[in-house]
């Protein structure tokens, strides 16, 4: 049987070093991250599938691959909202932990929902991030039926007002979130289409990489352009 030991023996074998230094230009902690390929990370979850309780020890590690890994292991329905609140707590900086994994399962638990307002309101931005990541992850996979459409108009509101003072990360999730809305939302499709025009450009520091925020008014009318608005997702894990 694996164990967390054997499995992050396995992504150590897998690192490379140009991919640890492509991370941290990405703005990872080097050392927590191992260089792994995320093609690699998820066969090695694919070998792990189901096993919840390794998944949980993986994250309990801090090293970014294997954090990365127990998001595709694990189940958030079978978690705790306090669980879910500690691996949001420990993301901080690992970027993709905090804007992936950490909504990944926060989404599937029927608490989800106030964990991400909760989150959204945190004064540490990797914890606010992942509550933007999260709602956004909620308006991409929920019936609109299930949707509470005044608070998400109402968040649409706030991004407008808080977006250019916040935080680095929180004004990228942001970004994401109205694109979110406005690609999966129908009844509030245009409203979110006017938020982004208000927005316009949102400057976020990418590190030392040729990423680019894109623009939430510009995704949106492509999403339209190409009928695709309103087509939900099963799932935000990719």
């Amino acid at each position: 049987m694996p164990t967390a030991q054997s499995i992050l023996k396995e992504l150590q074998s897998k690192g490379k070093e140009s991919a640890r230094k492509t991370y941290a230009r990405h703005g990872m902690s080097e050392d927590r991250t191992l260089g792994v390929s995320t093609a690699d990370m998820k066969a090695v979850a694919k070998s792990i599938k189901g096993q919840q309780e390794l998944a949980l020890e993986l994250y309990a590690t801090g090293k970014m691959e294997a954090m990365y890994v127990a998001g595709m292991v694990a189940s958030g329905k079978l978690m705790t909202p306090a669980l879910l609140q500690t691996w949001a707590e420990q993301s901080e900086g690992l970027t993709m932990i905090y804007e992936y994994t950490v909504p990944w399962v926060a989404v599937e638990h029927p608490e989800g929902r106030s964990l991400a307002l909760k989150w959204m309101d945190s004064d540490r931005e990797h914890v606010a991030a992942a509550g933007w990541r999260t709602y956004a992850g909620l308006v991409t996979t929920l019936p609109d039926e299930q949707l509470d459409l005044a608070e998400v108009e109402a968040l649409l509101h706030r991004v407008v007002r808080e977006i250019h003072e916040a935080k680095n990360q929180v004004r990228a999730k942001m970004n994401g979130f109205v694109i979110s809305v406005g690609s999966y939302v129908v009844p509030l499709h245009g409203k979110a289409l006017a938020a982004a025009k208000k927005i316009g450009v949102v400057e976020v520091d990418m590190g030392d990489t040729s990423c680019e925020v894109p623009s939430a008014a510009a995704y949106i009318a492509k999403v339209e352009a190409a009928g695709k608005l309103g087509q939900k997702r099963k799932t935000i894990r990719c």
